[in-house]
């Protein structure tokens, strides 16, 4: 403010309130002035110390209150990863029971209680994929020809096929993330390309 009193040191001080004093005492205020002086100095550099020791606490504690939120806050968005997993298993039991052929399952021609319950099995996996969609779960999409991903594929073979070298031959079992965290890579066939018969 610009009426607030201008702070003195000590020396001004001196100099303002204390020109009276007799010239036989003036030594002596010297050597309180300086050593008063130096007192303030060290006390000065002391709250500074302190002052920046506080400061830093202040930020490591709120750093450490960042990161005790991030964690708590994965544990109940990943919480649940064992049972997704558990859950992703049994989505790849229906999905081998929906590639077996009626012919194989219901010996010979596929009649309609072999309909009904490949129906059936489709209805429980759709429902088992909607609910895990709802838990944050999505299956990775992959397709025949994509370049090879090591970060969301894992390689189980590398087959001859009309793709080129390096690209997915065939996915052999799906990937899903939860949110945005890999909980199973995709298992693919990696083409090594078509063998030249020339």
């Amino acid at each position: 403010m610009a009426d607030e009193e201008k702070k003195l040191t000590f020396g001004e001080f001196y100099k303002q309130n204390c020109s009276s004093i007799p010239e036989e005492n003036k030594e002596e205020w010297e050597i309180v002035n300086e050593f008063y002086s130096g007192q303030l100095q060290k006390c000065n550099d002391e709250k500074s110390e302190y002052l920046a020791g506080w400061q830093r606490a202040q930020a490591d504690f709120a750093n450490y209150k960042k990161d005790e939120r991030k964690h708590f806050d994965d544990a109940v968005k990943y919480g649940i990863e064992g049972i997704i997993r558990d859950m992703i298993g049994v989505l790849d039991s229906f999905d081998l029971a929906l590639r077996i052929n009626g012919k194989q399952l219901f010996d010979a021609k596929p009649d309609s209680r072999a309909e009904g319950i490949e129906k059936g099995i489709r209805l429980i996996r759709s429902q088992m994929e909607n609910l895990l969609k709802q838990r944050g779960v999505e299956k990775i999409p992959i397709t025949s020809g994509d370049p090879f991903d090591p970060a969301v594929m894992e390689a189980m073979a590398e087959v001859e096929s009309e793709q080129p070298p390096g690209a997915v031959a065939e996915e052999i079992e799906a990937g899903y993330r939860l949110y945005d965290k890999i909980i199973r890579a995709a298992r693919v066939a990696v083409s090594k390309g078509k063998e030249d018969k020339t």
